[in-house]
């Protein structure tokens, strides 16, 4: 583990220093927000955007994975918004050489070179929190060494502070949907995302897991080579979903299938999901018959009792039952309810649910793009939401629902054609929110995720 008193850990001149710099570089970028409500114009949307994007492109941390994660949120951001905002997760630069050797040896010591066989000078993978580098063991394990950027927990409660002043613009100009949950969920995750020592042991959950389904391989952590602030594993390939979207429609819909049972039976078995519904994080293996899972830094463990509500308001949305969804909601952390709200809110929950409730093969959403999925349903949503609002979104249903809209992006990308509903029944055998709390106890014990 590195030292607990490293001088990297959150401290005031760091977060002095970050807010000065993120704060600069979205001026720009707020200055034309402003002048574009006041202004409008055709093009409006998208001068912001472009600034917007230019200013967090800059900013390189947590700000940036924030802006990455609105921008799966269907309609929260307008579509331009939400199409330059999703590029920058491709375009992070890498730190350089001089960096990755300081990290190296502040979390391995000096000696670290000598702990591999080989080790690539330049990053595999770069990302708004870190970067990945490829390298070879002794006895000849390729491993991926995940490093983290400097002053990053710094940098969380300086971008922390500055989201939630962004979002409290957005909740004057808006007013459909009150944000204050959503920034401390995501402020809470993003503070997980830095812990790398909790990233492995997440790596163990999921193994534990997925166990029964032998199709899906999470990478196995190398313990003796990670710290909180450098996870290394087992190096891993596959192709990207995108490269089966030609492959024939049995072979897309084994994909799709197994994509389910990976997303879903850690949900509905343990109140856990996988929360970054990032197509990069999914790799397809042994000629479309087995699946690698990529990134657990985004985790989500629910009280059980939340996935209770899940399954309640399933079961409520199936029986066409208006009170048991009340009641579901109400389940969830939903507040200060009434019919009308709850009238609109299942408006987004019967797109949800939709291939769920219906016992046939079918698409996840026929005659939809998978760049559309979900924009739709979530603008009359937040227009019903504007007269009638605003709601306070619970700050569990952030992720759940982030990450089913992700999958339902990817069953669309492969066009897949199943009977969601027969799945998802599968998947409920046995359900009690009892047995899903004693298997969480045991697999988060096991995992040594229970402190």
């Amino acid at each position: 583990m590195a030292d607990q008193r490293d001088p990297e850990r959150n401290r005031f001149s760091a977060r002095l220093r970050r807010t000065a710099q993120v704060g600069g570089n979205l001026s720009g970028a707020g200055i034309a927000f402003a002048a574009n409500r006041f202004f409008g114009g055709d093009e409006s949307e998208e001068r912001t955007a472009r600034a917007l994007a230019s200013a967090l492109g800059k900013t390189k941390g947590p700000l940036m994975k924030v802006a990455q994660i609105l921008s799966t949120i269907p309609d929260f951001l307008p579509a331009e918004y939400a199409e330059e905002l999703g590029q920058l997760q491709a375009q992070a630069p890498a730190m350089g050489w001089p960096f990755v050797k300081r990290r190296m040896r502040a979390e391995l010591g000096p000696d670290w070179q000598d702990r591999f066989q080989t080790f690539g000078k330049e990053a595999a993978h770069a990302a708004s929190l870190g970067q990945v580098h490829r390298a070879m063991m002794p006895d000849g394990r390729e491993v991926a060494c995940k490093l983290q950027y400097p002053d990053m927990s710094s940098a969380v409660e300086s971008d922390v502070g500055q989201l939630k002043s962004l979002l409290g613009l957005f909740k004057r100009m808006d007013g459909s949907i009150d944000p204050d949950e959503i920034v401390e969920e995501v402020a809470d995750r993003l503070r997980e995302e830095l812990d790398y020592e909790r990233e492995r042991k997440a790596m163990y959950l999921y193994r534990e897991m997925l166990e029964p389904k032998d199709f899906v391989h999470v990478p196995e952590p190398v313990d003796a080579l990670s710290t909180d602030r450098l996870l290394t594993m087992e190096w891993v390939t596959g192709d990207p979903l995108t490269a089966w979207q030609d492959a024939p429609q049995e072979t897309r819909n084994g994909i799709a299938m197994r994509l389910f049972w990976t997303w879903w039976l850690p949900v509905t078995r343990y109140a856990v999901i996988h929360g970054d519904p990032h197509l990069g994080n999914y790799q397809v293996r042994d000629g479309g018959e087995g699946l690698n899972l990529l990134d657990f830094g985004c985790i989500r463990i629910f009280p059980p009792n939340f996935v209770g509500g899940v399954v309640d308001l399933y079961r409520a949305m199936r029986a066409d039952d208006f009170d048991a969804a009340y009641a579901a909601y109400e389940k969830w952390g939903f507040r200060n309810l009434n019919k009308e709200l709850v009238e609109i809110l299942n408006i987004w929950a019967r797109f949800i649910y939709g291939p769920l409730l219906e016992d046939r093969v079918r698409t996840v959403a026929d005659g939809v793009a998978p760049g559309e999925y979900g924009r739709k349903q979530a603008f009359e949503v937040r227009k019903k939401l504007k007269e009638k609002g605003p709601v306070t979104i619970p700050r569990e249903f952030v992720f759940m629902d982030r990450a089913a809209v992700g999958l339902g992006a990817a069953y669309l990308r492969l066009g897949a054609e199943l009977n969601y509903h027969q799945l998802f029944e599968e998947s409920l055998e046995g359900f009690s929110e009892a047995a899903v709390a004693e298997r969480q106890t045991n697999a988060l014990s096991k995992a040594g995720l229970n402190e």
